[in-house]
């Protein structure tokens, strides 16, 4: 879809260095000793990214959206997930910011994701 490749695309970069953000924050205890929480958010983090690089593989649009919005429903999981690990204590309040959770519908990329 995009004529740079999936690692030229802002939103992709964006959700590569959340993912490796999850996985730094999810190594420190408590959290690390939660392992169904812990395995859950990185799985998710991690699927925000290949879902998008997949996304942008594909070979119509139709297809890449597809998988767009199945990224945006993993940056819902995020973002819930590291709420609740906020509001439990696993997170400090000064590592917890959530925007960088966030992605949105874009009029720039005919509604496919944008990264707040």
């Amino acid at each position: 879809m995009s004529k740079g490749g999936f690692k030229e695309l802002k939103v992709w970069q964006k959700s590569k260095e959340l993912a490796v953000y999850i996985y730094q924050v999810t190594d420190k205890k408590p959290f690390s000793k939660d392992y169904g929480l812990r395995d859950q958010i990185r799985r998710a983090a991690v699927s925000i990214a290949s879902n998008i690089a997949e996304g942008d593989e594909r070979e119509t649009d139709r297809e890449s959206v597809r998988y767009f919005y199945i990224a945006k429903g993993s940056s819902a999981e995020v973002l819930t997930q590291a709420t609740i690990a906020f509001e439990i204590g696993y997170i400090e309040k000064e590592t917890f910011c959530p925007s960088p959770f966030a992605f949105r519908p874009s009029p720039l990329t005919n509604g496919g994701l944008h990264a707040i």
